[in-house]
């Protein structure tokens, strides 16, 4: 026995696969189509976007447009605004009521990774400003370290959880947290909310 609870006796003679012979854990589909399925099995209402980075995380943001909001904008012609820099001064006091209103509703995030580690560091900092999710290959949640390290942190911090199955199907593993605050909207939500705006705009066809 190796004397450490939780591990198994190996015998000596084993020996540990070469980390570069160790075959690579592959998504079964891409990732806009496993985020897609992943907004459906939560029940997230909104358009689901590309990937993009955003605070270095990669992510599908889940954004829900504000029709009335969006007509407004339209008429005073307030086009989104990607700066970050020019939206960070929206937050001053003296520009309070002459800035354009947030055009979507940040629904989520959700991040679409190979290990648990790298879903969790891309979604948690979203939980600031809506819910968040991971969607982990079936490869990467039959594991002892995802049921024993993954689960408990992820219950923690309110992230939902899904497994993408080999023909790309998409279940709920860990449901999120449940009590939906208001999001914190600061400055980097607004930037944050420019960016999905301009994205919906670019992906859909939106009525005036």
């Amino acid at each position: 026995m190796t004397g450490i609870p939780g591990r198994t006796a190996v015998s000596e003679s084993l020996k540990a696969l070469p980390a570069q012979l160790t075959p690579p854990v592959e998504l079964p589909a891409g990732v806009h189509e496993l985020a897609v399925a992943a907004a459906d099995a939560l029940g997230w209402a909104g358009t689901v976007l590309p990937e993009m980075t955003l605070h270095g995380r990669r992510v599908c943001l889940v954004a829900d447009l504000k029709a009335d909001v969006h007509a407004e904008r339209i008429c005073l012609g307030q086009e989104p605004v990607t700066d970050r820099a020019s939206v960070s001064t929206w937050a001053w006091p003296e520009l309070n009521g002459r800035v354009p209103e947030p055009a979507v509703r940040i629904v989520g995030a959700i991040s679409v990774a190979r290990h648990w580690r790298t879903g969790l560091a891309n979604a948690v900092p979203f939980l600031r400003y809506g819910d968040a999710a991971v969607v982990l290959p079936t490869s990467a949640v039959l594991t002892h370290d995802y049921l024993a390290n993954c689960l408990p942190r992820a219950r923690a911090y309110g992230v939902a959880v899904l497994s993408a199955e080999p023909d790309a199907a998409v279940e709920l593993d860990l449901p999120g947290r449940q009590d939906r605050a208001f999001p914190e909207v600061d400055a980097l939500y607004r930037w944050v909310s420019e960016l999905a705006y301009d994205q919906i705009l670019d992906t859909t066809t939106v009525g005036s």
